[in-house]
């Protein structure tokens, strides 16, 4: 007969590895079209998230690329890491890469798509994500903490 547990002897959590993928442009956040997706930089925005995962005991990887093949490598890279969560902001690779959206098919890691502006209010091109149909969830439109929330969601998530 087993004893028992007590409510400290609650079974330990499981670790968290999260991802961060920024796409193309990414890079030059806080100096490019401020108007549009604000004036903070990736960098501060890569702290900020560091400084949240840390505090709930979770790993966090931030990944930055300008190229295609780079993420999709990455993407598929996350399988044998035992990625437990991925955030993307894929950037204008939303609207246009079938290729990294059959990379997330194809590892089946659950992910959370998010964009600082809202896509649905910009240009009629903008409208349409290759990804938001495999997403956990899309978050868009709330600048900078659009990353913040998805964050929050995956470390709160079983």
């Amino acid at each position: 007969m087993s004893k028992p547990k007590r409510a400290s002897e609650a079974p330990p959590r499981r670790l968290k590895n999260i991802l961060v993928l920024h796409g193309p442009n990414l890079n030059l956040l806080g100096t490019r079209e401020p108007g549009i997706y604000g004036k903070e930089s990736i960098q501060s925005i890569n702290e900020r998230l560091s400084r949240m995962a840390k505090r709930e005991g979770a790993t966090l990887e931030v990944f930055q690329s300008n190229h295609e093949g780079a993420l999709i490598e990455r993407v598929q890279g996350a399988k044998q890491q035992r990625i437990s969560w991925i955030i993307i902001n894929p950037g204008g690779l939303t609207h246009t890469s079938v290729a990294l959206r059959d990379a997330f098919a194809a590892v089946k890691i659950p992910f959370i798509e998010v964009h600082l502006s809202n896509i649905y209010s910009r240009e009629p091109f903008r409208r349409h994500s290759y990804f938001s149909d495999l997403a956990v969830g899309t978050i868009c439109g709330l600048g900078s903490r659009s990353y913040d929330l998805a964050l929050q969601f995956a470390l709160q998530s079983t």
